[in-house]
């Protein structure tokens, strides 16, 4: 068995029925396909991963799971219910929360009342005050800070403001984009405390394939708005693969820029500066 410092394995992948179900989605933005074909399960209580490049369309897979936009073909269903073309409170009230690229915290709200955004829809007062010191027991220092946060804690008060909604299924997207290595194995840590301790089953969109796959039970490589690769974290940290779709991925991505087509969702959205310098912004398993 490999060592892994600072991080741990999630919980076993479960031969029961898949919290998440995506069947065949193809979600377009205009007249271009950002995913096309799209199917995976998600096992209840464990941790997925879904790798690939910038641009490969994985953002818009957790956008079209959550609500944010509508499949154009195909199914999403969750704990047997259907539920693409649902609004994203709909989706939340179900049991699914999302973390998004680039935390989107509200910039002009304290740390609580972001996290009060986040149970917003809750009725419960004392099962929301426990959760409220749960997150403050996994991230000390948002009980602490005040002021402007750094990325890091921005990181942590979105994962905690999606914890706020007691979901079953999380989906997190990028959660290592633009921390330092430290951070991001901090932040992974806990992502795995969330799984085993609470129970939720994690869907983590990551670029960072070496860490996703330490923590991940089952992971997909995603390429091109398709899903190329699939098999369970060990077999994939030791594969060709993933460095093979990557590389096909970043030559298709560069034959497209100059026409003006995107390949994928991702494409067209900005980074951080300096972001495509960071190693572990790159998928990769060095």
């Amino acid at each position: 068995m490999r060592a892994k410092p600072a991080v741990v394995k999630g919980a076993p992948r479960s031969n029961s029925e898949p919290i998440l179900k995506v069947s065949n989605i193809e979600t377009y933005y205009g007249p271009i396909a950002a995913i096309r074909g799209v199917s995976f399960d998600v096992s209840r209580g464990g941790i997925v991963t879904i790798l690939g490049a910038n641009g490969a369309g994985k953002s818009t897979v957790l956008k079209t799971i959550f609500g944010l936009t509508d499949p154009r073909k195909g199914s999403v269903t969750f704990e047997g219910r259907k539920v693409q073309g649902m609004d994203p409170d709909k989706v939340m009230r179900l049991g699914i929360s999302l973390v998004p690229e680039g935390r989107e915290v509200f910039p002009f709200l304290s740390v609580r009342e972001n996290l009060d955004m986040g149970a917003y829809t809750r009725r419960d007062v004392d099962g929301t005050a426990h959760d409220l010191a749960a997150v403050f027991e996994y991230f000390p220092v948002l009980k602490e800070r005040a002021g402007s946060l750094s990325g890091g804690e921005q990181q942590m008060l979105a994962i905690s403001r999606a914890l706020m909604s007691r979901p079953r299924l999380m989906l997190l997207d990028e959660p290592s984009l633009g921390l330092s290595p430290k951070l991001v194995k901090e932040i992974f840590g806990i992502i795995v405390r969330i799984n085993r301790e609470r129970g939720v089953t994690i869907l983590l969109v990551e670029q960072n394939a070496n860490m996703a796959l330490q923590v991940a039970d089952f992971g997909y490589v995603l390429e091109v708005g398709r899903i190329v690769t699939a098999g369970s974290s060990e077999r994939l940290l030791q594969s060709d693969d993933i460095s093979i779709s990557v590389s096909r991925n970043k030559a298709l991505v560069a034959a497209t820029a100059g026409s003006g087509a995107r390949p994928g969702v991702e494409s067209h959205q900005p980074r951080p500066s300096g972001a495509s310098r960071r190693p572990w912004a790159r998928l990769r398993l060095a």
